[in-house]
């Protein structure tokens, strides 16, 4: 990622960080190494020596001198992380930034870094001690701060230097690091405001994450949110007689949660950092709900048996295997606290819900079922809902605030006062007073003074209500971010499946939201008529959307299976012929045209990707060519462009072959990237793309990027006609390899006919010697090569399985 995440340099009130020491190496502290390596600082991660050689130290004659024993339980823990799945780094070669060492021999290198972040067994006495020795070497001025998830600021300040005090904060990131959003910020009483904002920035513009200032109480937002809701959901599930798996079922993406729902998150996480959580936050005395923290039945039974989760390999699931090796997923029944296979799960509640695609719109729904679904939601939607509204202004003294810190920290699409909004404030109420409940006075005020919802979008921007004014106010920050929901009076032009709106300044945005924003009849059409608008009237196009599942999955495949089950040949290749052209035009327009991919962006979104004039790239953007697992290959100019650019690189010294076979290799396994930094490595972003760490500010960077282009004279490119392909030599040399992996047995013969056409198109066809050819001599192998592989049943077969059970299948 050298073009954005090169060491970061950025400095507010005279402050650069370029080098990050980290004190605690175990999953947390190994993590959190790794992400500041992810965006280019030095880093220094180091733990404690340990007492005694081990076993296998001792049998090479080691002693407690020698430096592979000192740094065995560092070593261990950052090894650990670079095998754990899915990756902490965005990149493998990454690890080389991070040094090692422990806390006798290296604690004083730390006068030479930036910032000193402390992620050791939460203790309040091992991290005074820590903080005790820190002192000796810590220059005047370094940033120091607490990785904890719920120990005082006061308390761990306490006794420390006033030049220590000052720089020390809590700076609580969530697990796993690189992928959770939130990052809280917790001043201690007499840390210095400077040092506040420039965390609440760096963390935003750098780290990419979702800042939140948290005041100085026990579990200070999230935990303190999450974990309520975490018990009361158990509690509320044992009361309703719910299983784990219908349980995990209603709180997952139906509600806008992720897919692992309350229990198997319980068991991912580890019950007992659950238990360690809530045994501290039900001390609080000022907290009238602070029973909701006491364990539900299940929970201390399953701490009884020392039931844990992943880590001690059962918890609320167990993983076995049957008679036949198959791994089988068992769930425990809350009754008997016996493991049984896991069962699907049905409610007519949930049924109602299927064709209601926005979220927002399925609460309403979801609280007015009439089985236990419905029950299930109405009593944990109103005990969150109180206890939300009474921790303003103990918690924080804004409500957005809540939501922010629970949606990032725990993943949720909605936090609690925007799913209120979604079903209605005053529909919300009638909710919580059924239940016996009472939510805090200040919700009564509100709207007896007129206001109906917590938030409100007023000139594109959003608002919150604030309590103490009894008005709305902007939220700090997200003035930076370009939200297309706020958008809705800049639409110009819509259809079923996407949206065009006006970003101000010149720039248009075609959005789409058909189903995983797979290409389809009414998106191509979104985007043929964003890019003639954009000729006519602007100065540039964006290709983005606000989705959190896909940027695009790539095309719509439903249609080409009828058309090729028909044996409607005609029709596929005009299906292929317009979409090569529907590519194309976001190349060669007049403007420039910048697409901004996130997450899934696979098969024609990929395509999509390479055609652009700038990318701007969330850093967690999965990019991959993957048509060969559904029994074709890119042919809307995925092929011709990787050969194009293939052809660009030879001028390196790499031998062409080599460059090419890494080419092809991605292409026939179907390797999709893990981050933005790996799509770069494999040449699906150029150098000049741009990678963006905070997801908010992509279309914000989209824009700026369409905007810098245009001002600096954006001129249309040519279609080239210099593209060097290798011809029969590439063809031969790809046909060998096939035929090795085909009598191994590690391709199928359609793998390998499939692999055959690809190594024929990217190689340019059937030409005596390399020589260069055009891009449209390419586009039309492509099409070609697409066009037969639809005849073939074996591909339709794959289709047909992706379309109905979404599994590739092998054939």
């Amino acid at each position: 990622m050298e073009a954005t995440l090169e060491k970061p340099r950025t400095q507010t009130r005279n402050r650069t960080i370029r080098r990050v020491a980290i004190l605690g190496s175990g999953i947390m502290g190994s993590r959190i190494a790794a992400h500041f390596a992810n965006i280019g600082a030095d880093v220094l991660l180091l733990d404690i020596v340990p007492n005694e050689p081990n076993p296998a130290e001792l049998a090479k004659g080691l002693t407690t001198d020698s430096p592979a024993v000192r740094n065995r339980i560092v070593t261990d823990a950052f090894q650990t992380m670079l095998k754990a799945s899915p990756a902490s780094l965005y990149s493998p070669k990454f690890a080389e930034r991070v040094k090692l060492g422990n806390f006798d021999d290296n604690l004083k290198d730390i006068a030479a870094y930036d910032w000193v972040i402390e992620v050791v067994v939460e203790r309040l006495d091992i991290k005074r001690s820590v903080y005790e020795r820190v002192e000796q070497f810590r220059k005047p001025g370094t940033l120091i701060t607490s990785n904890t998830s719920g120990i005082p600021m006061h308390l761990l300040a306490e006794g420390r230097s006033e030049d220590f005090r000052r720089n020390f904060c809590g700076t609580h990131f969530f697990n796993p690091p690189r992928y959770l959003r939130l990052l809280e910020i917790i001043p201690g009483p007499d840390t210095d405001p400077a040092v506040i904002d420039f965390l609440m920035n760096y963390g935003d513009l750098y780290l990419g994450k979702t800042t939140v200032l948290c005041k100085d109480t026990p579990g200070f937002i999230a935990n303190r949110l999450g974990i309520q809701s975490l018990i009361q959901t158990i509690r509320v599930a044992e009361e309703l007689g719910l299983t784990v798996e219908e349980v995990d079922k209603l709180t997952g993406p139906v509600v806008g949660r992720p897919k692992s729902g309350t229990f198997r998150l319980s068991d991912v996480v580890g019950l007992d950092t659950t238990v360690n959580v809530a045994g501290n936050l039900v001390k609080m005395q000022h907290d009238e709900s602070r029973a909701s923290f006491e364990l539900p039945a299940s929970v201390q039974k399953l701490m009884e048996n020392k039931w844990l989760g992943d880590k001690t390999g059962q918890g609320y699931y167990k993983k076995t295997k049957d008679a036949t090796g198959q791994t089988q997923i068992l769930a425990l029944d809350l009754k008997t606290f016996e493991y049984k296979p896991s069962q699907k799960v049905k409610f007519a509640t949930l049924e109602s819900t299927k064709a209601i695609d926005t979220l927002k719109k399925r609460f309403p729904v979801l609280i007015a079922g009439k089985d236990k679904a419905g029950e299930f939601y109405r009593k944990t939607f109103a005990d969150g809902f109180t206890y939300a509204t009474h921790r303003i202004p103990e918690i924080s003294d804004e409500l957005y605030r809540i939501d922010a810190a629970i949606t990032a920290g725990f993943g949720w699409q909605l936090g609690l006062f925007e799913t209120w909004d979604a079903i209605g404030v005053k529909a919300g109420l009638e909710m919580i007073e059924a239940q016996g409940q009472k939510p805090a006075q200040w919700v009564y005020d509100m709207l007896d003074a007129g206001f109906d919802s917590f938030y409100k979008v007023d000139g594109g921007k959003r608002k919150y209500y604030d309590i103490p004014t009894k008005s709305y106010k902007a939220i700090p920050g997200v003035e930076q971010f370009t939200i297309l929901e706020n958008l809705s009076n800049s639409v110009v032009w819509k259809n079923a499946d996407a949206s065009i709106y006006d970003l101000g300044d010149g720039i248009l945005n075609v959005e789409f939201r058909s189903k995983m924003n797979t290409f389809g009849q009414g998106v191509s059409e979104a985007l043929l008529k964003g890019v003639t608008l954009a000729e006519k009237d602007f100065r540039g196009l964006v290709v983005g959307n606000d989705s959190n599942e896909a940027f695009s999955a790539g095309a719509n495949l439903a249609t080409l299976f009828m058309f090729a089950v028909e044996q409607e040949f005609d029709e596929v290749n005009l299906m292929i012929a317009q979409f090569q052209k529907l590519i194309a035009r976001l190349r060669y327009s007049s403007v420039p045209v910048i697409v901004a991919p996130h997450t899934l962006t696979l098969g024609g979104g990929c395509e999509a990707v390479l055609h652009a004039d700038r990318v701007v790239a969330h850093a967690e953007s999965y990019i991959g060519l993957v048509e060969v697992g559904v029994g074709l290959i890119p042919a809307g100019g995925g092929t011709k462009e990787m050969a194009a650019r293939a052809s660009d690189l030879y001028q390196t010294g790499d031998p062409e072959l080599n460059i090419l076979q890494n080419v092809f290799m991605n292409i026939a396994t179907a390797k999709v990237s893990t981050s933005a930094q790996e799509a770069r490595e494999m040449n699906y972003l150029r150098s000049a793309d741009q990678i963006v760490l905070n997801r908010s500010r992509l279309l914000a960077e989209a824009k700026q990027a369409a905007i810098e282009l245009a001002d600096n004279g954006y001129t249309q490119p040519k279609p080239r006609t210099d593209i060097k392909v290798q011809g029969k030599t590439g063809i031969a040399l790809f046909k060998a390899g096939l035929t090795a992996m085909r009598m191994g047995r590690y391709i199928s013969d359609h793998d390998m006919k499939i692999a055959d056409k690809l190594a024929y198109v990217i190689c340019g066809g059937d030409l005596s010697a390399p020589q260069v050819v055009s891009e449209q001599y390419l586009l039309d192998l492509e099409r070609e090569a697409f066009l037969s592989l639809t005849g073939e049943k074996k591909t339709l077969e794959r289709i047909q399985s992706l379309l109905t059970g979404g599994k590739p299948l092998r054939n």
